[in-house]
């Protein structure tokens, strides 16, 4: 049968509000390419209508507890999102998707219809042409070329197994560019990508957990041309290992898979960067800083790893339980304290956001640069602290915890109101003698974001500040805490307490936190907003 295109009427156009659940009866209401074996492909509103009475016949999952065969509908919508690629080849149009494969995976499928005459040939590319344009809007590059870079000792060493049964089939159907290289020792991916060739990619994939992000954008930061190269470099993150904050963020899943999708329908987004100054040294942090109980329950749980994610909440409810202190002396630059201001600056961000859609322009690519990186408006820590600084003794402190994401780990928001590019970061502070119900309702609250709205807990906008962790005693020699503590990952004191910048312990001492407006580039579903909805009552 001849493929024909048919043209909407721009008086009748009914857009296909729910394609999926209907029959599509109006097909000639929106472009329409009929096919052989009398079938039809549809361009909706929000997906691509196949029509064929074939489908009819294909088996789908047996129901009943099993028993009996379930024929399929004879439409199937595919959204445009799900859309990876389509092409006329020899008289015939193939289109590769991501289908859903459980809960949290997806996977490659494909149709495929032949045109059998040739004079519709021209008409049949332009309707895949305009496919395509829907499966990758304005801000969405099309065929990305993709520096992989693979940690093999990620995820428990399964990065590698995950790479190729979930992610490397998305990349190839979608026609990304891609060069894969795996990490061979610490530092690895800093070094790789202060070596990259900047004019011959477009983003910078990690399959590991938080840790490769990190080394990536140091790297970068190293080279002659840093602005330009974090500028013109997307890092993302191919959730492959313990700690995958940054795709939960920025891709709404930690599903390998689902992440692969997301990234391959990245929206270029700029995000502000964090740089730390520490003795002599510095570095830049995209993701958190911590010092007290959530560096300690992260980084002072080490050998309770065969609890896996359980581990960091016990290690937290162990130190609440034991009001465990953590002594310092803060100086910090704030930009907003207001907790009821700082809630509708995000309520606000959000809504003009949401209002703009994802029909908008990707922010431009910088020109070629050979600029270094600016320079620090407050210097480093070695710098005599400016005016912009109010300071503060926290001889009781509990958690001292800043953000530049929203989520630290599945369903911890930590950071309810955290933006990409604010120039801020977000700086929880809580005290350690804090009541332990208190404390505990807190922590139940941490999912829906709501830990914002308790009083005891203080929750700023902050440009930059200066922390200087103090030595602590050993102490609590007698009681459960004693007898226990030091098994279920708490300590009977220390002499020296642990701090982590992105997940990675850095030494027990002052360091200095500046946030760097808008220096690195990342790929996120929706541009100028984290994945999290907001704290309760944000529409």
């Amino acid at each position: 049968m001849s493929a024909r295109l048919t043209q909407p009427n721009p008086d009748s156009i009914d857009p296909f509000e729910d394609p999926a659940g209907s029959e599509v009866s109006n097909a000639d209401t929106s472009l329409t390419l009929t096919v052989d074996r009398n079938a039809t492909l549809t361009l909706g509103t929000d997906a691509l209508i196949i029509l064929d009475e074939g489908l009819k016949y294909r088996r789908q999952p047996r129901n009943f507890c099993g028993l009996l065969p379930q024929l399929s509908k004879t439409t199937r919508a595919v959204p445009f999102y799900n859309v990876l690629w389509a092409e006329l080849v020899d008289f015939e149009v193939t289109i590769h998707y991501a289908r859903s494969s459980g809960k949290n995976a997806c996977r490659v499928a494909y149709v495929n219809y032949a045109v059998l005459d040739k004079t519709y040939l021209a008409q049949a590319q332009r309707w895949v042409d305009a496919l395509l344009n829907r499966a990758y809007p304005a801000g969405v590059r099309k065929r990305p070329r993709m520096k992989v870079m693979i940690n093999p000792k990620g995820g428990q060493g399964y990065a590698q197994k995950l790479w190729r049964k979930e992610i490397e089939k998305i990349f190839a159907a979608a026609h990304c560019e891609v060069d894969v290289e795996r990490t061979a020792y610490r530092g690895h991916a800093a070094d790789l990508a202060e070596q990259l060739d900047v004019n011959a990619f477009d983003v910078v994939a990690c399959a590991s957990g938080d840790g490769l992000p990190h080394e990536v954008f140091n790297g970068l930061a190293r080279r002659k041309d840093a602005t330009g190269a974090l500028r013109n470099i997307a890092v993302v993150q191919l959730p492959c290992g313990t700690g995958n904050a940054m795709s939960l963020n920025l891709n709404g899943t930690d599903s390998p898979s689902l992440a692969a999708l997301a990234i391959v329908k990245g929206v270029r987004t700029p995000m502000d960067l964090v740089a730390i100054t520490q003795g002599d040294q510095k570095y830049y942090s995209f993701l958190s800083q911590s010092v007290g109980i959530i560096a300690e329950s992260d980084l002072g749980t080490e050998r309770l790893r065969w609890m896996g994610p359980m581990r960091f909440t016990w290690g937290i409810l162990v130190r609440l339980l034991g009001k465990t202190v953590y002594p310092a002396e803060l100086s910090v630059a704030v930009d907003e304290d207001d907790k009821r201001i700082i809630k509708e600056q995000y309520r606000k961000s959000r809504a003009a956001h949401e209002t703009a859609g994802l029909q908008h322009t990707s922010p431009a690519l910088p020109r070629p640069s050979t600029d270094s990186l600016p320079p620090l408006r407050y210097g480093t820590i070695n710098t005599t602290l400016s005016a912009d600084f109010t300071h503060q003794s926290l001889p009781t402190l509990g958690n001292f915890y800043t953000g530049n994401m929203a989520y630290m780990a599945p369903s911890t928001p930590f950071f309810p109101v955290a933006l990409p590019a604010d120039g801020c970061q977000d700086m929880v502070i809580v005290d350690g003698l804090l009541p332990r119900l208190t404390a505990l309702r807190m922590l139940t609250t941490v999912e829906s974001g709501a830990n914002i709205d308790f009083p005891e807990v203080s929750y700023r906008k902050v440009t930059a500040y200066r922390i200087t962790p103090r030595v602590v005693e050993k102490r609590d020699k007698k009681g459960w805490r004693a007898k226990f503590g030091r098994w279920l990952g708490g300590h009977g004191g220390l002499k020296e307490g642990f701090i982590a910048v992105d997940g990675e312990r850095v030494p027990f001492k002052a360091f200095q936190a500046e946030v760097v407006p808008g220096l690195g580039t990342v790929l996120s579903k929706r541009g100028g907003v984290y994945e999290f909805e907001g704290p309760p009552g944000t529409p």
